[in-house]
């Protein structure tokens, strides 16, 4: 037993990065241990995620409310012990568009940091789209085709567009499962993803789609007929399950389906941006690899505590 927990003891400690999404809908936090440079390649450890449902506030009456404002504090102490157990050598905390839209955004980041000593940091659309993108950039650099990468998140929808591998564009829209929920999407806003959505079309001819989020990964366990062999779905299989979760209450979606009230809810909404981009982009296959803006932010911070020397711990 003193030989095993001396060999332990010897071993060295792996470096532990963190990430805070903090969105219009959940917070996530999400732990990775880097296992290897070579890559890099990282092991999950820690997941968690919280339904703070931030964006039902913002999105109806413009700002956070003290309760939930009291609950971002209460969560955001939690998950600062968290990496402490975990060891966390560096973190990001980021904020997106429930906060940017929040009247009271800054001063509730500003309470966090008092009170926790996390730092918040509102990023906007175009970062959000770009961490989200590079998160699998390596992978996709071997892809040819042209991909629509589509982030659908509770107040924004973030996408890129890739061909060959290669980002051609990155676009921010102001549509998300809770904006829509809450009548809070503007005309102009879906005007204006519909033309470009038509727009590319035209220029990268057999568009598919890229899905990200939470929404779409649940879809793809639940929809009928999808291909086993690769993370994909098509998208004439998903129009079928979303037509079936229309015609369900709230409640019998989570009877029926086992999802959580907050999934029951945003599910429907999340398939009508994925199927009206699919309508106007032609595209025929929706292909959901497990990423996240999470796991965006801890591959940022690996390469700038990689371009540094030391990196800074959770105090």
């Amino acid at each position: 037993m003193e030989r095993t927990e001396n060999a332990l003891a010897a071993m060295p400690a792996r470096t532990a990065y963190a990430a805070i999404d903090i969105g219009s809908n959940a917070v996530r936090l999400l732990i990775k241990e880097l296992e290897s440079e070579d890559q890099p390649r990282f092991n999950k450890v820690l997941l968690l995620r919280v339904p703070l449902r931030l964006g039902f506030d913002v999105f109806a009456e413009g700002r956070i409310s003290d309760r939930r404002k009291k609950d971002m504090v209460r969560l955001m102490k939690c998950y600062k012990q968290l990496m402490k157990i975990y060891q966390v050598a560096d973190y990001r905390a980021c904020a997106t568009s429930a906060m940017r839209d929040a009247a009271n955004g800054r001063e509730i980041i500003g309470e966090v940091e008092k009170k926790t000593g996390i730092k918040i940091e509102i990023i906007d659309g175009q970062e959000e789209a770009g961490m989200i993108y590079n998160n699998h950039l390596e992978n996709m650099k071997d892809r040819k085709g042209n991909f629509m990468y589509v982030d659908v998140g509770g107040g924004s929808t973030e996408i890129n567009l890739l061909a060959d591998g290669e980002l051609v564009c990155s676009r921010s829209y102001n549509i998300g499962t809770v904006r829509m929920l809450n009548n809070a999407v503007e005309e102009s806003e879906k005007s204006r993803i519909k033309r470009d959505m038509k727009d590319l079309a035209v220029s990268y001819p057999g568009i598919n789609i890229i899905g990200s989020g939470g929404n779409i990964n649940k879809l793809i366990k639940m929809v009928r007929g999808r291909d086993r062999r690769y993370p994909r779905m098509t998208v004439a299989s998903l129009r079928e399950l979303h037509d079936e979760l229309k015609s369900l209450s709230v409640e019998e979606r989570m009877e029926i389906y086992a999802l959580k009230p907050d999934r029951a809810d945003v599910i429907v909404p999340a398939g009508d941006i994925f199927l009206t981009v699919a309508e106007l982009t032609g595209a025929q296959y929706i292909y959901v690899p497990v990423i996240g803006l999470a796991d965006g932010i801890i591959d940022g911070l690996y390469a700038r505590n990689k371009a540094k020397s030391g990196s800074p711990g959770v105090d």
